[in-house]
């Protein structure tokens, strides 16, 4: 087993972000031709409701992650910078306009995601099916990872939102078990494990990703990538939680570069297919590259 350094951070709160959290703002042609697209589409992306670090660069290549169902969620995780409330009716043909964008950006691979919508009895996975068969109608060459809600263990609804063709299908467990009740207080640690087995057995890529950073130690961590290892998950991604607003919980520590490389080594040599570890890694980040792994 890989010994882990002790994780630094706690005392360089005071001082801001490290430099290694440091981004560039988004300029240049190719986001602005992401940002008219969205806007014309009247799209909603996880890029700006989720305040991602990364949105500059995806942004600038060309890739952005698509959030359907409408941009009100019905939890109220303590990390999440989407709104939070009772979400508008959503709209039937949000489907076609994703699937259009797509198309017209000429994407090789597209990320969906969605909010939670547990007031729907289906969780909205009528909408997810139809989305995905409209990009594979429109763009058939796209490859499409879906990032999905916790369905509250409705396995006929999950069933219906992973049936559609996508190549991988993603849903975060966001933390470690010992925070659950902190950070996705309307959540359940073994429930979204079950839902990633489920996920595999369906015979899907299944993909998941952890926030670090936010007060968890070193075995948490560690055993959270055994309880993946053991529900067959085959890709993990590994982030620097950032606090989105005074309202969200605080950062408790900013994790070192070599800390996720070690994070990367411990999840391949304890059996997953791979690893995206880093400070600015989000769930989506290089998502291109877990088609295949």
């Amino acid at each position: 087993m890989i010994e882990l350094p002790v994780i630094e951070g706690k005392n360089d709160l005071k001082k801001g972000r490290p430099k290694w959290l440091k981004v560039k703002l988004p300029t240049g042609e190719n986001f602005r031709k992401v940002r008219d697209l969205v806007d014309t589409h009247s799209l909603h992306t996880i890029c700006e409701s989720g305040n991602c670090p990364n949105m500059g660069e995806c942004w600038g290549a060309g890739t952005a992650t698509f959030m359907i169902l409408g941009n009100v969620c019905t939890r109220s995780c303590s990390f999440c910078a989407v709104k939070t409330g009772r979400p508008p009716e959503y709209d039937e043909e949000e489907p076609l306009r994703v699937a259009e964008a797509i198309q017209k950006m000429q994407v090789k691979h597209a990320v969906i995601t969605s909010v939670n919508r547990d007031e729907l009895k289906d969780r909205g996975a009528e909408i997810w099916h139809r989305t995905v068969k409209e990009i594979k109608r429109l763009s058939p060459q796209t490859t499409i990872e879906t990032l999905i809600p916790d369905v509250k263990g409705n396995w006929e609804a999950l069933e219906t939102m992973i049936s559609a063709g996508q190549e991988v299908v993603s849903h975060n467990m966001e933390t470690v078990e010992e925070l659950y009740r902190k950070v996705r207080p309307q959540a359940k640690y073994d429930r979204s494990l079950e839902q990633l087995k489920r996920i595999k057995e369906f015979g899907k890529r299944s993909k998941t990703g952890i926030m670090v950073g936010l007060g968890e130690t070193k075995d948490q961590v560690l055993k959270t990538i055994d309880d993946l290892v053991e529900a067959n998950v085959d890709i993990l991604t590994i982030g620097q939680y950032l606090q989105p607003t005074r309202m969200h919980l605080e950062v408790a520590d900013f994790i070192s570069p070599g800390v996720f490389d070690e994070y990367r080594e411990e999840g391949l040599s304890r059996g997953l297919k791979y690893v995206e570890s880093g400070p600015l890694v989000r769930s989506s980040y290089h998502a291109e590259r877990h088609v295949n792994v």
